[in-house]
């Protein structure tokens, strides 16, 4: 499967999304330069600019003309994280690739380790463990925490490791097996999980951000978690199913219990207190049931529309070339084959 993992000449591509993220492009650069020097022949750098409003296509445009080495994919409009990701491993063309973040929390002296264990043609896939979370809030941490297991508990056929994020090398069979996946819901950690075949974490401690400010907020990771549960799992759907017979149990106990009490002892004052409380208990289980049923059904409107995951304004760059010499052959192709069929 890796029979050109042990080759000097391997080629690896660093996926780099950003957004809004102008001050930290730089250091950035600086920092890859520096602590990959070894490697950094080998090394490609795709930056996909996620609709940023700032300066941020200007500086990598300026990188671009200092290094060829650099390419910029430059979205339309933004269409978040996921769709970055799933477009840099779209245009990649390295043996491998590294995703990571421009805000330097994903130490990219780690990248040496990742190639160290790649190249031992054991491993498909190496990903980072955050061994210390520290940085993050008290809130952050408990809610990753209990989101890693909640999602490993429902999903049968896709196990996240916990406290990893997108940062990790993968293989080129990898990239390939999810180009494959056509999905417009993108969970990209379930997605690489699902398809990485032999895997390894490499423990690292997370720094803090020094330059930029976080994009994420709580409600994006809401929708965010909310896009993994519903990606990889039914089982919120068919969970309704028991709950409604628990209640139904319940509900017919509780109608004998009157019964009986009723031919025994009388006929007793009906509450408003109880009767209300009923009524509003089952009303918000209908209503959540209701709301978890629609989130299924709008990721369904959004698959059958079958919209494209990004729209790209341009290439620049290295990636600019090679897709315009692609283009050129491509019509050579359909030239000759028009002639031919004549």
């Amino acid at each position: 499967m890796n029979n050109n993992l042990k080759n000097p000449d391997y080629k690896l591509s660093l996926i780099v999304p950003v957004y809004n993220e102008e001050v930290a492009i730089t250091p950035f650069l600086n920092e890859i330069n520096e602590k990959l020097a070894s490697i950094r022949p080998h090394i490609d750098i795709v930056f996909i600019n996620d609709g940023s409003k700032d300066k941020t296509k200007a500086v990598i445009e300026t990188a671009i003309a200092e290094d060829d080495s650099i390419s910029l994919i430059n979205f339309a409009r933004n269409f978040g994280k996921e769709a970055a990701m799933t477009a840099g491993l779209n245009y990649v063309k390295g043996d491998a690739a590294v995703i990571l973040d421009v805000d330097l929390q994903d130490p990219p002296e780690l990248i040496l380790e990742f190639v160290r264990l790649w190249q031992t043609g054991e491993y498909d896939t190496v990903y980072g463990v955050r061994v210390d979370r520290s940085q993050d809030t008290f809130l952050k941490r408990v809610t990753a925490g209990g989101f890693y297991r909640f999602f490993n508990f429902l999903s049968a056929e896709t196990t996240l490791p916990e406290n990893v994020g997108d940062f990790r090398l993968i293989d080129r069979c990898v990239i390939e097996a999810v180009k494959q996946l056509p999905e417009r819901n993108r969970f990209m950690k379930g997605l690489l999980a699902w398809s990485s075949f032999r895997s390894i974490g490499v423990d690292f401690q997370r720094p803090e951000r020094n330059v930029g400010d976080t994009k994420f907020n709580y409600w994006k990771l809401w929708n965010f978690a909310m896009d993994g549960f519903t990606s990889f799992t039914a089982w919120p759907l068919r969970v309704w199913g028991f709950i409604g017979f628990g209640i139904s149990f319940l509900s017919f106990l509780f109608l004998m219990y009157v019964l009986i009490s009723t031919i025994f002892f009388g006929v007793h004052t009906p509450g408003y207190a109880s009767t209300i409380s009923v009524v509003l208990f089952l009303g918000g289980i209908q209503l959540i049931s209701l709301g978890i049923i629609g989130g299924y059904i709008s990721r369904i409107y959004t698959e059958l529309k079958q919209r494209p995951i990004y729209l790209v304004e341009g290439v620049y760059g290295k990636y600019s070339q090679e897709t315009q010499q692609d283009s050129d052959v491509d019509k050579a192709i359909e030239k000759e084959l028009e002639v031919t069929n004549e």
